[in-house]
């Protein structure tokens, strides 16, 4: 067989650990085993009726060609209104674009931005893309760490210590994947007044789990609390957490309309359009009922209270109350330094695998080793089980 040499760019980044996860436990039920997944990044639930209603509608109305690359004008519209309702942002048609989900905004935001030596500025923990996406612009990742006695947030002084002549972007993503932790709004000032000193930065925020929040009473993000970023700042979101559309791909993006033309030309040689079918039902996610927000995040929320308390009551597991997302981000180097056997959290995570049969995604994957993503995107009956079966591998 031809032995094909990929290009440096291919070489350079990893594949996605959470999909590696997802396809592992996969392969092992398949081979009968009885493997709890815990490694989704979405929900479990369904699509709202009333959705799907409106893509049906959409193909039998013979919507079903392309569209413009940056998006619908129905859709830009209820775009703008929910930038303007919930978020009290202001955006013009030109400032707005529609893409294939909330990833493909931000790898055309990267690719549209930056240039070989520019840095990105990342506080870990941090979700997995974002490094690899700085790499493929051929940008260098500058990662900020922290630890969960910081509550895994980082400081005014992190990040101007992580600030060089060549940083070009900073990355914010709040509530956060992993961690389910928020910045409160006295947190994104304090950030803001760093990032106002230079000029020069673009900022990103990664609004995905906007409306999966418990932990504050509004949601805001940095724009809101900092708004002489504006002219400098590109808000990411997208349908697929809010309204349990995560196979449907649809993202959107508001920020300056030269970057926003700038990533549109991107999506025009790459993708072009977002499916015409879904973005028809984004319409209706975005100007429709909206109770499906409200009764799915107190579903999450009372999985992750379950989750909390019983990670706390496993010895060598030190865990924080989250604030939002569906996800748990425990630390469990405790549990690693009691083990003989056990050397780091990827080894930890083919232990839960194979001797609990539970699947979960390792730290380190998220720039935290020795901690863990725990997924409660499930029901209720598996998170029992699953916490079951980890305290039992573990007595």
């Amino acid at each position: 067989m031809l032995d094909i040499s990929l290009s440096h760019r291919a070489q350079s980044i990893k594949p996605s650990p959470t999909l590696a996860v997802t396809a592992k436990a996969a392969e092992l039920r398949a081979a009968g085993k009885d493997i709890i997944g815990l490694g989704a990044g979405e929900p479990d639930f369904d699509t709202p009726d009333h959705i799907k209603k409106a893509a049906i509608k959409a193909i039998e109305s013979g919507q079903t060609k392309y569209t413009a690359v940056d998006g619908t004008t129905e859709l830009k519209k209820a775009i703008i209104q929910k930038f303007k309702n919930e978020n009290n942002l202001d955006y013009e048609m030109n400032q707005v674009a529609v893409q294939s989900g909330a990833k493909h905004s931000l790898y055309n935001l990267f690719q549209a931005l930056l240039n070989p030596g520019d840095e990105v500025i990342i506080p870990a923990p941090f979700w997995v893309s974002y490094p690899d996406m700085a790499k493929l612009a051929g940008a260098e990742p500058v990662i900020i760490k922290t630890t969960i006695e910081d509550s895994f947030k980082i400081s005014p002084e992190q990040l101007r210590g992580a600030i060089s002549d060549k940083s070009r972007l900073f990355v914010i993503n709040s509530p956060s994947n992993p961690s389910g932790v928020c910045y409160s709004e006295q947190e994104l000032a304090a950030l803001g007044e760093v990032l106002l000193e230079y000029p020069d930065i673009m900022v990103v925020t990664d609004d995905i789990y906007e409306h999966i929040l418990w932990g504050q009473d509004k949601f805001l993000n940095i724009l809101n609390v900092c708004p002489k970023l504006f002219e400098r700042t590109v808000v990411v979101n997208g349908v697929s957490k809010a309204y349990s559309m995560t196979g449907w791909r649809i993202g959107y993006v508001g920020g300056p309309a030269s970057l926003v033309k700038g990533m549109n030309k991107i999506a025009s040689q790459s993708t072009s359009n977002p499916t015409s079918i879904a973005q028809a039902a984004a319409v209706a996610a975005l100007t429709g009922d909206q109770s499906y927000i409200h009764e799915s995040t107190s579903v999450f929320k009372a999985r992750h209270d379950f989750v909390y308390e019983n990670l706390m009551k496993i010895d060598g597991i030190n865990c924080l109350k989250g604030d939002g997302t569906f996800y748990s981000f425990p630390d469990m180097n405790g549990v690693i330094q009691a083990m003989d056997n056990i050397r780091n959290d990827i080894e930890l995570a083919e232990f839960f695998l194979e001797e609990a049969e539970v699947a979960m995604v390792p730290g380190s994957a998220f720039g935290a080793p020795g901690c863990m993503r725990i997924s409660f995107a499930t029901s209720m009956e598996k998170l029992e089980a699953s916490m079951e079966r980890i305290k039992r591998v573990l007595a």
